[in-house]
């Protein structure tokens, strides 16, 4: 059975075209001290200068050298396809620069700097969330659960998703019923933009909502 967390990852930007991470942007990962790159981003040292990390809960490895993720199949790593999780991953790598509070000051998309990137064609892609798990808030819960997702007290279910160790979201679900509709809220800690720019956010909630869509109702 596939891994709901990589199964069909998506591979374009906000824009509509294909990510691909610049060569500029891993050789400036792979000229930085790793010792030190670990130490700022929480990553763990791997041999032969790759970095190791949890993604939704499953082991991811950074491989400078090779420029790509490995992800462990049949026991085995393997190179995987996954742009917008490279992109976010490497661009996370290489900003971390210092220790970020985390769960204090929680904000929606247009509440950070770039917040005016998030509208229109660029408004987070929340809508097929809602059509799966709008009147199934259950679903969602063991949706996100199953992604080491933990739950807040917030809205009707809400939950913490952890795709980085510095870089958490967080899902809030108003289920729908007769007389109103279903809602749901992206949200981030602030310190978010510090790291990663407006479209790199866009698309690392686009990959984490394709998580939680392929998990189990």
């Amino acid at each position: 059975m596939p891994n709901p967390r990589w199964q069909d990852p998506p591979a374009y930007a906000p824009d509509g075209s294909n990510v691909k991470v610049a060569d500029e942007y891993w050789s400036r990962l792979g000229a930085k001290d790793p010792l030190l790159v670990c130490n700022q981003t929480l990553f763990t040292p791997y041999p032969a200068g790759r970095f190791l990390f949890r993604f939704l809960g499953e082991e991811v490895v950074v491989d400078p050298a090779g420029r790509c993720l490995l992800r462990r199949t049949g026991g085995r790593w393997e190179k995987s396809d996954d742009p917008l999780l490279e992109l976010a991953t490497v661009l996370y790598l290489m900003n971390v620069q210092d220790v970020y509070p985390l769960g204090r000051d929680i904000v929606g998309p247009k509440d950070l700097k770039e917040g005016h990137f998030f509208q229109g064609p660029h408004e987070l892609k929340i809508a097929p969330l809602l059509e799966r798990y709008g009147r199934n808030a259950g679903g969602f819960r063991a949706a996100a659960a199953g992604l080491a997702g933990e739950a807040v007290e917030m809205a009707d279910a809400a939950f913490r998703l952890k795709p980085f160790p510095r870089i958490h979201l967080y899902y809030l679900l108003w289920e729908g019923d007769d007389e109103y509709p279903p809602r749901m809220s992206v949200l981030f800690d602030r310190s978010i933009e510090n790291i990663l720019p407006a479209d790199a956010i866009w698309g690392l909630v686009t990959r984490v909502s394709t998580a939680l869509l392929a998990g189990k109702a």
